[in-house]
């Protein structure tokens, strides 16, 4: 019995020995097939980068002004030939285009000549009789001297070129005897004969007094 028995047990022993073996046996069959696979899968992750990465950017093309761009396009534009025509027809007919262009400059200068001669609108003169004396009105800005006041008048013309109107003003030193305007007085000044290296108008009246 205890043969049998130990039989027994070698048999299952070599049965366990032969189950993990044949493990083993497989394993270095399936090897292959692993290492033939990865080639094609690294291959397939080194493709992908490549068709994921972007297009390199085109080349900026030249950069022209607009009127490079317009001399370059009239260069390739293209029109229909013209008939033949001699030597003789073509200095006819750039004769008659420096005619033309002749004549048109001069209408243009007869023009520019005509507008600068034209009379403009500028402020006319005032009419004075010959003989009378002018006579202005302004207010005082001095006073401080001894029969003497200082009279700013406002000039009010029209440019004679520009047609725009323009104001100025003018100071007078008018010949005041009883020192009866003070500043801020609207007075009226009559031109006389010279009284003072810079006075040549007197006192005519006080039109409104100052507040």
């Amino acid at each position: 019995m205890m043969a049998e028995e130990e039989k027994q047990d070698n048999e299952e022993t070599t049965e366990e020995s032969a189950e993990e073996q044949a493990p083993e046996a497989e394993a270095p069959g399936e090897q292959p097939e692993e290492a033939e696979e990865a080639p094609e899968a690294e291959a397939a992750v080194e493709a992908a980068p490549e068709a994921e990465a972007p297009a390199d950017p085109e080349e900026p093309g030249e950069v022209l002004s607009p009127k490079e761009r317009r001399k370059r396009e009239r260069a390739q534009a293209t029109a229909p030939a013209g008939p033949p025509r001699t030597a003789e027809e073509r200095a006819a007919e750039r004769a008659e285009r420096q005619r033309l262009a002749g004549e048109r400059r001069r209408r243009y200068r007869a023009a520019r000549r005509a507008k600068r001669t034209e009379p403009k609108q500028g402020t006319p003169p005032a009419e004075r009789e010959p003989g009378s004396r002018k006579v202005r009105q302004g207010t005082v800005v001095s006073a401080r001297a001894d029969k003497t006041i200082t009279v700013e008048v406002p000039v009010v013309r029209r440019h004679p070129t520009y047609e725009k109107v323009v104001r100025r003003g003018s100071k007078l030193h008018a010949h005041d005897e009883a020192n009866t305007a003070q500043e801020g007085d609207v007075v009226r000044v009559i031109e006389s004969r010279p009284l003072s290296r810079t006075k040549r108008w007197r006192l005519l009246d006080v039109v409104e007094r100052s507040r």
